[in-house]
């Protein structure tokens, strides 16, 4: 006698991304936009839940992807502890080894969004990355969509939360 039967494991939860200072595809007030083009440059607050158990550690990244070819990063930070599940409205103390990484504005700190005047609307995405290890390396000259290839390759799961900007 054949006997077969159906395994499952139980559903993995999708990791997520919030913040209380963002909504998704919405645009993002001035106190998020950088300052040339009439912001304040704050950070957001953002909160993930959902990674898997095996990870070690994340990585938040904020990437313009209406830039072409390449795409243009705002916002790298690598090495976010594993038990780090948010990030307070304007950081400036990052948790345990955890670090920024210079954006493609050449700062290794928040850049707020700021599209060139008259050229339509942008969508930025802030992005948490679970990793299997508790180090991340990043060149400070590495394009966006190359960023986003590594992490793509590397994590183990991901949310995105993405914000709108017309100018």
């Amino acid at each position: 006698m054949l006997l077969t039967g159906v395994c499952s494991a139980p559903a993995m939860a999708a990791m997520t991304l919030t913040s209380t200072d963002l909504k998704p595809e919405a645009e993002i007030a001035s106190a998020y936009i950088y300052p040339r083009c009439g912001g304040e440059n704050i950070s957001p607050q953002l909160s993930w839940s959902g990674a898997p158990t095996e990870t070690k550690s994340f990585v938040l990244t904020m990437i313009d992807t209406s830039v072409t070819p390449a795409q243009w990063s705002h916002w790298v930070v690598v090495d976010i502890p594993a038990d780090v599940t948010s990030l307070a409205r304007g950081v400036k103390t990052l948790p345990g080894a955890a670090m920024q990484i210079p954006s493609n504005f050449g700062d290794p700190h928040y850049d707020g969004p700021c599209p060139p005047a008259g050229s339509g609307l942008y969508r930025y995405e802030l992005t948490i990355w679970a990793l299997a290890s508790p180090r991340f390396s990043v060149s400070a000259d590495m394009k966006a969509t190359e960023l986003k290839d590594a992490l793509t390759a590397a994590a183990l799961s991901h949310a995105t939360l993405a914000g709108l900007v017309t100018r």
